[in-house]
């Protein structure tokens, strides 16, 4: 124990793998990079991202302490194949971004999802008894289609998150925000491309962005991999059973109501 003391800080590397919000489970994470945040062993964070970005939450969530780390500690995000939406809004909080010349970025924009099953369910002979409080309490309901009323007050929703994802944008890239909305049309773009357009810091592998990350902490090039504690029952399970689940946890939420994504 004595011996690990002291060592000099090492670099940790959390993989965000997936989609935010089903896969990367933005509780665990948040406890992972809170340890991080706090710990001395920890001089410098490499974010291995490769996720096509998820829920405007559990996205939002992980930037805000992917920021937190970054005013403490350098923060190197690594896009590997994907960091897209709420991936690459994670990924603007980190001090320097790296991705592979051909990896996707950006999709700055919001999207929302729910299920139309009205015409299935007359069809099915099924009904939905509603009390309600007030007319909007089941605004984006599945089982009727919405008003215009409901179209009008979704649209002012993502409207408002869209300008606070360019806002975070241009803060982490440095950029206008008039410039950043000329690339926040939900297009992605690859990493060479992103480098041009200012999205991007530089275009390497992740040797390269484990070289940045050692001279931003002036700390040894010696990668700790970090990642949250798996439940009982995936790691019982395997693999499988975590896509599995992923696929079923965002079908559940696809029918609780409107979704809004970064993704």
């Amino acid at each position: 124990m004595p011996g690990l003391l002291r060592r000099k800080p090492a670099i940790g590397v959390i993989e965000l793998h997936g989609t935010i919000g089903a896969g990367i489970r933005p509780g665990p994470y948040y406890q992972l990079l809170d340890r991080v945040e706090r710990s001395p062993r920890i001089g410098v964070v490499l974010l291995d991202i490769d996720s096509p970005g998820g829920s405007v939450t559990g996205s939002e969530d992980l930037y805000l302490k992917v920021g937190r780390i970054a005013a403490k500690k350098p923060v190197v995000a690594f896009v590997r194949g994907a960091g897209a939406s709420g991936a690459y809004l994670v990924a603007c909080a980190a001090t320097r971004i790296v991705a592979l010349p051909s990896a996707l970025v950006g999709s700055v924009g919001v999207i929302s999802l729910r299920p139309m099953l009205a015409q299935l369910m007359e069809r099915l002979g099924v009904g939905v008894s509603v009390n309600k409080s007030g007319p909007l309490k089941d605004m984006g309901a599945f089982y009727r289609p919405s008003t215009g009323e409901e179209e009008t007050k979704l649209q002012g929703l993502v409207d408002e998150l869209y300008g606070t994802f360019l806002e975070r944008v241009a803060t982490g890239r440095k950029m206008p925000v008039d410039q950043v909305r000329q690339y926040a049309t939900g297009e992605v773009f690859t990493g060479a491309r992103g480098v041009t357009l200012g999205l991007v810091d530089e275009t390497g592998d992740f040797d390269a962005a484990l070289d940045a990350a050692a001279s931003l902490g002036n700390v040894p090039r010696r990668a700790l991999y970090l990642r949250p504690p798996r439940p009982f029952r995936m790691r019982l399970l395997g693999r499988f059973a975590s896509w599995a689940a992923e696929g079923l946890l965002e079908e559940a939420e696809s029918l609780s109501g409107p979704r809004l994504w970064y993704r």
